[in-house]
């Protein structure tokens, strides 16, 4: 380290990004919260991603899926929703740490799917963003791209109407409210065609809006879409 690389870890050393305990590097997380985080993976169904307690075999889905196939192809969490995974969300979205898009990034690498070609950002409502300054989202997917090389679009997909707060308003209050809300871009077309798109997102709850961003992506030609996010909301919480 240069002299002035020791300066400032003294005066700003690493700190955890779900209590901000100092810790040995940035982006890691100390003892009792990285014990505290569930890391999702295999087995897990094979439509949904939704985890499984035990290994049923290879392409098992789970009674949901069997009975209302999903639209996307899979939804890969890097961790369950909980007390330490919503801190580094709310830091990121409503404190302005923007390192913690960093931090989620390094989480979900591991599950970013093979045949990838392109990632797309959920978008906000220009509006949010003018309130908030960024999408979290496209800064999760700027960080993604790098260490992936899988290149990402932050203008390929967007917001055209102001959705109202999700949280209260169950599965079919959430799907109305999002319906129609996104459009492509006017040369979209050809960015899509035939592409697996890799959706970026920093917490999935009903699928709500992932499942009318798939069907945008569809329609403008993308072969598979599949969501990528740093946490999920499991059981019956998705519908709160």
């Amino acid at each position: 380290m240069t002299p002035l690389a020791r300066l400032a870890d003294l005066a700003l050393p690493p700190r955890c990004p779900g209590c901000g305990e100092i810790t040995g590097e940035d982006h890691r997380f100390c003892v009792r919260c990285w014990g505290s985080l569930r890391f999702l993976g295999p087995p897990w169904c094979a439509l949904c991603h939704a985890p499984f307690d035990y290994d049923r075999g290879e392409g098992a889905a789970c009674g949901e899926c069997l009975a209302d196939p999903p639209l996307l192809s899979g939804v890969r969490a890097a961790v369950a929703y909980g007390e330490v995974a919503r801190s580094v969300a709310l830091k990121l979205k409503y404190s302005g740490r923007l390192a913690c898009a960093e931090t989620m990034a390094r989480a979900m690498a591991r599950l970013m799917p093979e045949d990838a070609d392109l990632l797309v950002p959920v978008p906000l409502h220009r509006w949010r963003i003018w309130g908030r300054g960024f999408n979290q989202a496209a800064l999760i997917a700027g960080a993604l791209s790098k260490s992936s090389k899988v290149p990402a679009d932050m203008e390929l997909l967007r917001r055209m109407k102001a959705t109202p707060v999700l949280r209260g308003l169950g599965y079919k209050g959430r799907a109305k409210a999002v319906a129609g809300a996104f459009a492509l871009a006017a040369d979209a077309a050809a960015r899509l065609a035939g592409k697996t798109v890799v959706l970026i997102d920093d917490v999935h709850t009903s699928g709500a809006t992932a499942n009318a961003c798939t069907r945008t992506l569809r329609r403008g030609g993308a072969a598979k879409v599949s969501l990528l996010c740093w946490a999920r909301v499991l059981g019956d919480e998705a519908l709160d």
